[in-house]
């Protein structure tokens, strides 16, 4: 089962008090601003059961989110690619009868997509200067998120809770 809570990206005029939300644009629509990306905002969410279903599910719809924002091809394609992976993670980590949580903000420029689910302890961030097994078929991921993420001018940071772990993904959108 999936839930979802969206709301929609809005530009925001300029000079417009701080935390104003421009009322009547469609859902879906693409924002339209003079002011740029800076100006845009909006947020979705889901939660899901840790099921292998979910991963491709939550996919499609962080991509059509994000296809309504001024969101570069390559930032979107990492984003993705970050979903795949943490949501993966989730599926395969997350306590037995437990939900996930994704979350996609597009505040200031900038992107945040959190995944959190109820594992028990949080992964441990790769260190890039390590040597990675060759012959591992599991490991890598989060180090490759980490990577692009960097890459593209953003950050990654793993947190644990007392009930949840919670992984983010900051990237510039533009």
């Amino acid at each position: 089962m999936l839930t979802t809570a969206t709301l929609p990206a809005r530009a925001i005029p300029s000079g417009a008090p701080a935390g104003a939300v421009v009322a009547g644009a469609p859902v879906g629509a693409p924002p339209v601003t003079a002011a740029g990306p800076s100006r845009v905002r909006g947020s979705a969410h889901w939660v899901a059961e840790p099921v292998p279903a979910a991963v491709p599910l939550l996919r499609t719809r962080v991509r059509s989110v994000l296809a309504g924002w001024p969101v570069r091809a390559e930032v979107a394609d990492v984003l993705l690619l970050a979903v795949s992976e943490l949501a993966g993670n989730a599926v395969r980590h997350a306590a037995a009868g437990g939900r996930m949580r994704i979350g996609l903000t597009f505040d200031g420029g900038w992107l945040r997509l959190e995944v959190a689910d109820q594992g028990v302890r949080p992964p441990r961030l790769p260190d890039p200067a390590e040597e990675v097994d060759p012959d591992s078929e599991s490991g890598r991921g989060l180090l490759i998120v980490q990577l692009l993420a960097v890459e593209a001018g953003g950050e990654l940071h793993v947190l644990a809770g007392e009930f949840d772990v919670t992984v983010r993904v900051f990237l510039p959108a533009g």
